[in-house]
């Protein structure tokens, strides 16, 4: 009962802190990453492990959670990934991605490098895919949110779009090289849409409940999720099925908003031991960890802007290379994946995710956080929202 009754506070507790922070003109994902960032540390700290004693590890060990946590997982996954595919290739937005994909993710190597104890190649290149990463939907609605030129904004988003679909792409390839069966049986799971077509099917909410519920099982039963997904739907686009949402977009967006994300949130702080995870890493890596990965991404964004020119008249390259630097939420499920097969310790977990608070935030710290619109919740279909 005692962990049942704290995923309750803490789904409360994000319900709070979303709410509040709309009050200030903060969009949900930048309230939920405050609490897990602080809240959720200092209430585990001070309160639960003394007072509750309970762990991080009692706090996920019931086997319902687990398939709770494999059915939100594959809910954000298929959403971050459906965006992704939804990739429409323009040169412009190609010469923007390409050095802000490569400088910060050869600085990520570095950083794996020099500053990390020796560790396997797939964990260095975890590293730097995470330096690398922009969070699609949560660039749109800063955008959407600020009343961005939807031409300027088109290209923005086509840009995160091919930055994440390139981390996805190679980080799935990655894990798959590793085991060929682990490739091989996700990629002939990613052939159903072939076989549905072949039996006559035609509705494309068969196709995409098929989708959602296969990845869930790829989740749960420690497939390579990513390869399947992104199979998936390719085989989709090629059979021209568009994929459907198997609730109405208000109650989906509702759904991460609410329940999802706060769980996924939750998910990983509570497996962080706190005091550990501060001194386990030097100064000198906290300092490479939460400053490195900014920098090198507004040096790319910088440097990509200028390649393919501004997008309007009166555009400040400066403020969007900020805003390709958000991080947000392809930045928590990315973590979460390393997290959970082990690929980034607990401590690297922690000081990755405040790196991606403070990226977020950096928007709203030089002045683009002020609501144009009153709805500001998560889109469950941002990338195509521009169109």
């Amino acid at each position: 009962m005692m962990v049942i009754g704290f995923w309750l506070m803490a789904l409360a507790l994000f319900a709070v802190a979303t709410r509040v922070g709309r009050h200030v003109g903060l969009i949900p994902i930048v309230s939920q990453l405050l609490l897990a960032s602080f809240g959720l540390p200092l209430l585990m700290y001070f309160w639960i492990e003394p007072g509750w004693q309970l762990s991080g590890a009692d706090l996920i060990a019931p086997a319902w959670l687990k398939n709770l946590y494999s059915l939100a997982f594959a809910l954000l996954l298929g959403h971050i990934l459906s965006d992704v595919i939804d990739l429409r290739l323009d040169r412009q937005s190609v010469k923007i991605a390409v050095p802000s994909f490569a400088v910060p993710f050869a600085c990520g190597l570095a950083v794996a490098y020099w500053f990390l104890p020796a560790q396997p190649w797939i964990n260095s290149l975890a590293v730097g895919l995470v330096f690398a990463i922009t969070a699609i939907p949560v660039l749109y609605l800063y955008l959407r949110h600020i009343d961005y030129p939807p031409v300027a904004t088109r290209r923005l988003v086509q840009t995160a779009i091919l930055i994440d679909l390139t981390c996805w792409t190679l980080f799935g390839l990655a894990q798959g090289s590793l085991h060929l069966s682990s490739l091989l049986l996700p990629l002939g799971l990613a052939c159903t849409p072939l076989l549905l077509r072949v039996l006559g099917l035609r509705k494309p909410l068969t196709f995409s409940i098929g989708f959602f519920a296969l990845l869930v099982v790829a989740e749960h039963f420690k497939l390579n999720a990513l390869i399947f997904g992104i199979g998936y739907l390719l085989c989709m686009a090629l059979l021209k099925v568009p994929l459907v949402l198997p609730l109405p977009t208000r109650w989906m967006s509702r759904l991460q908003t609410w329940i999802a994300i706060p769980l996924i949130l939750t998910f990983g702080i509570v497996q962080i031991d706190v005091h550990s995870a501060l001194s386990s890493l030097s100064l000198g890596q906290w300092a490479a960890l939460l400053l490195l990965p900014i920098i090198s991404k507004l040096l790319g964004n910088w440097l990509g802007l200028g390649w393919a020119g501004a997008s309007f008249e009166g555009a400040s390259r400066w403020r969007e290379s900020v805003l390709l630097n958000i991080r947000g939420l392809s930045e928590i499920v990315f973590l979460n994946l390393l997290l959970h097969q082990q690929l980034i310790s607990p401590a690297l977990y922690f000081a990755l995710m405040l790196m991606g608070l403070i990226a977020t935030l950096l928007p709203a710290l030089i002045g683009l956080h002020r609501a144009s619109l009153h709805h500001v919740t998560v889109p469950a279909r941002s990338s195509r929202a521009n169109r």
